[in-house]
């Protein structure tokens, strides 16, 4: 009988306990070398920022109460009805030209062409410049029509094309400065195709410039028509509110500086002509031409109690590309411009240092970069890293107080702040890249296109009868990756902080990453069949 050998058999090995053991143990060998100093310098430089940002918001919050408080606001100094009084007994009305830029814009065309040519003017002293780079030729003549119907009323409707888009609207507005009929022209009134004046706008607008010489630019505020149309639209009502009742008052109140908001706005056109007319080397041609006319010496006024509709871009790819060039532009332009502002000996110091210092790099720049950096990397990483302490003043209380000081300018939208806080946290991703694509020069640095409007588009659809058979969706243009990636990292830092942590920070965490989740799979803003 053959002898058996009877083996002991061999321990079972767990692949995934080995795998998992192993990348601890590179873990806890490169934490404290290399990981703490790197994210504590993080935490430092983003504490700092943060420090900026907070005293900024608190100097504008000091400046506001008191020209609230004094009614010291530059625009009730002015004697307007005067002037009025003046223009209609002498009959002196200085030649007006209003300039409506567009391009395919077949929902808000009728609407923007209409309240120009509506406007309280005399007809003869009053030229609509309609800019059509419109490529769809259907379009074209469409708008052409429209002007053609304005003009048989008796107004000066002067319809405009091009065979390029050269300059997007920079080249467009530049162009139709060069008209003969323009030579004539005092003021030149700036509206995008969706914006919508009442009826006296010129009249609460062209005064200021007829009483103080020095003036080059009226800047209005917007009025948002679709405001209630998705929570997107209400969450992006409070932050242009505090742009236009805080810092564009503030600015208009100190230094009699701001940035021109690209629409609603009248210029002289001899200040344009000053600063060197409308260039096309960023994507904030508005902004350009504001800062070049201030640093030749000209001022601006904002008008506060005066406002125009228009509409809030409603999707969310309509508003990604926006804020990307509302991000992008402003950086490039600080790249570009801050020798030439630096070197000027024209303006005081004090307006030098507003311009580099707290319109340019604070607003535009560490904005975007302490709410991405610090609030969605650096915080979350310290839970990974117990080693760095993470001050809870800082961490907590500034933010809550920039935080409630900018929703004070929208009461209405109060409930809606934790929202507010989330969404913006996602949104400061797509700023912080274009910031960084603009200050590098980067690819996409003169990317433009153009926003999105609707107008009745959806106010339409309740007009068509149901069809059974569901709309086409492309999921691949819903899909976001770097928020699904980002949510996932704030969710890990979530559990982790569950597992190992004695507070509740997890909450947060996991509020965001479920924003994250919930942008970056496309279920926000309107979304439009296709």
């Amino acid at each position: 009988m053959r002898n058996s050998v009877f083996l002991e058999p061999e321990p079972e090995v767990n692949l995934y306990d080995d795998t998992g053991r192993s990348l601890s143990q590179a873990w806890d060998r490169i934490r404290v070398p290399i990981i703490v100093p790197i994210l504590r310098f993080a935490l430092y430089v983003c504490i700092a920022m943060s420090v900026m940002r907070f005293i900024e918001r608190v100097y504008m919050a000091i400046v506001i109460g008191c020209v609230k408080c004094l009614g010291r606001k530059r625009y009730t100094k002015y004697n307007l009805d005067a002037i009025k009084e003046d223009l209609e007994q002498n009959r002196n009305y200085p030649m007006v030209l209003v300039q409506i830029p567009m391009f395919n814009e077949k929902e808000v065309y009728k609407l923007s062409i209409g309240a120009a040519c509506g406007l309280s003017w005399p007809s003869d002293r009053l030229i609509v410049q309609v800019l059509d780079d419109s490529t769809n030729e259907v379009l074209r003549a469409l708008v052409e029509l429209e002007c053609q119907r304005w003009i048989e009323k008796g107004v000066n409707v002067k319809y405009e094309t091009r065979n390029n888009r050269n300059g997007y609207k920079a080249g467009a507005l530049r162009d139709g400065l060069k008209k003969p009929y323009v030579e004539d022209c005092e003021f030149v009134v700036i509206f995008d195709a969706d914006f919508q004046p009442e009826e006296d706008f010129l009249w609460r607008t062209v005064p200021y410039l007829l009483e103080n010489p020095e003036l080059a630019l009226v800047q209005a505020r917007w009025k948002f028509v679709n405001a209630n149309e998705c929570l997107m639209t209400r969450l992006q009502e409070m932050p242009l509110d505090y742009h236009f009742s805080v810092e564009q008052e503030v600015g208009s109140s100190t230094c009699s500086f701001f940035g021109f908001n690209g629409t609603a706005g009248v210029w002289r056109i001899q200040a344009v002509s000053d600063a060197g007319g409308w260039k096309d080397r960023t994507t904030v041609e508005d902004m350009d031409l504001a800062v070049r006319a201030s640093l030749k010496g000209w001022k601006f006024i904002n008008v506060g109690d005066l406002s125009v509709k228009n509409e809030l871009p409603s999707t969310f790819k309509a508003y990604r590309f926006q804020q990307h060039r509302w991000s992008c532009g402003p950086a490039n332009l600080f790249r570009k411009m801050f020798k030439e502002i630096l070197l000027c000996e024209r303006v005081s110091i004090w307006k030098k240092f507003h311009v580099i210092y707290a319109f340019s790099f604070v607003r535009k720049i560490v904005a975007h970069w302490v709410t991405f950096f610090f609030y969605c990397i650096v915080i979350p990483a310290t839970i990974l890293v117990p080693e760095v302490h993470l001050p809870k003043p800082i961490a907590v209380y500034l933010p809550a107080t920039i935080t409630l000081l900018n929703a004070a300018s929208t009461p209405r939208s109060l409930h809606l702040l934790v929202f507010w806080i989330l969404f913006e946290n996602v949104m400061s991703l797509h700023r912080s890249k274009a910031a960084i694509i603009g200050l590098l020069e980067a690819s996409r640095v003169n990317e433009w296109i153009v926003t999105e409007k609707l107008g009745n588009a959806l106010k339409q659809k309740y007009s068509i009868p149901k069809v059974s058979k569901r709309p086409r969706s492309r999921i691949a243009e819903r899909i976001h990756f770097l928020e699904l990636i980002m949510g996932m990292y704030m969710l890990h830092c979530a559990f982790y902080n569950m597992i190992f942590a004695n507070d509740h920070f997890f909450i947060y965490l996991l509020l965001q990453a479920g924003a994250f989740f919930i942008i970056g799979l496309g279920y926000i803003g309107t979304i439009v069949p296709t």
